[in-house]
């Protein structure tokens, strides 16, 4: 049974820095805990892993003190429940545009009396090693829910969607925004950066987190001090890239002899 030092974090007022994962490899996931990240988003919306793939991520994840959310590709509450059962103590949601998708999602997540999350004793419950009237209300207490604004359809039913109480984290979805405002890929454009605002405006006044995704560690610094605390520092694909180009360029900067 786990304890979500997460979501402890984020209910201080602290900022925490994770990473989205989308090689499915338990070794990867491992790094980025050695490395001293908070958590990672186990990314199933574009990513390839596999069902029993993700069970081997999220046990990777715990293994470094990572807390493991996935990222759904979708609201349904068996695809919810799929990734709750295999170890997730967190679930990220994407394109929540709607109060009635919003209670879906908790509905999905959480046991009675706060949902109706399928009754089972999964890897989550320690196959049965803990009586069930407690897992199910540890559950409760520990899962957190991350619903993702992206779109403009989305913004405009944000301070409607965030009157659910369970909602722990509003995630703003800077590149999706883009595209919504017809300048996909223009991530620092003034109306993307309004509708980042907005989405931190928002959080605040409904006692929520609220989170972003960005590529560096200088910009996870300034949306910190903006107010963000969940904030994603690129993925493990791109942070591998960009670790073995800069040391291939240093390379063949070097006064080598030419081949």
């Amino acid at each position: 049974m786990f304890e979500n030092a997460l979501k402890k974090r984020l209910r201080e007022g602290k900022t925490a820095f994770g990473a989205f994962s989308v090689i499915p490899s338990p070794e990867t996931v491992e790094i980025l805990g050695i490395a001293g990240f908070d958590f990672v988003i186990l990314d199933t919306e574009h990513g390839p892993a596999s069902h029993e793939t993700l069970q081997e991520l999220v046990r990777a994840a715990e293994s470094r003190s990572l807390t493991p959310i996935v990222r759904v590709a979708d609201s349904r509450p068996s695809t919810v429940l799929r990734a709750l059962d295999v170890g997730a103590q967190g679930i990220q949601v994407p394109q929540v545009t709607s109060l009635e998708e919003a209670r879906s999602v908790v509905a999905g997540s959480k046991y009675h009396p706060l949902g109706r999350r399928g009754l089972a004793i999964p890897r989550s419950g320690d196959y049965g090693a803990v009586p069930t009237e407690t897992y199910f209300r540890k559950s409760n207490e520990e899962t957190l829910i991350v619903v993702q604004c992206e779109s403009l359809e989305g913004l405009k039913a944000l301070d409607e969607v965030l009157t659910e109480p369970q909602i722990d984290v509003v995630f703003f979805g800077p590149f999706d925004m883009s595209q919504s405002l017809a300048m996909p890929g223009q991530v620092h454009h003034e109306r993307v950066e309004e509708a980042s605002r907005e989405v931190l405006r928002l959080a605040r006044k409904h006692g929520k987190a609220a989170g972003t995704f960005l590529l560096d560690g200088e910009e996870a610094q300034r949306r910190a001090e903006e107010g963000f605390q969940y904030i994603a520092i690129s993925l493990d694909a791109t942070l591998l890239f960009q670790a073995c180009r800069r040391e291939l360029v240093r390379a063949r900067e070097s006064r080598c002899p030419e081949e």
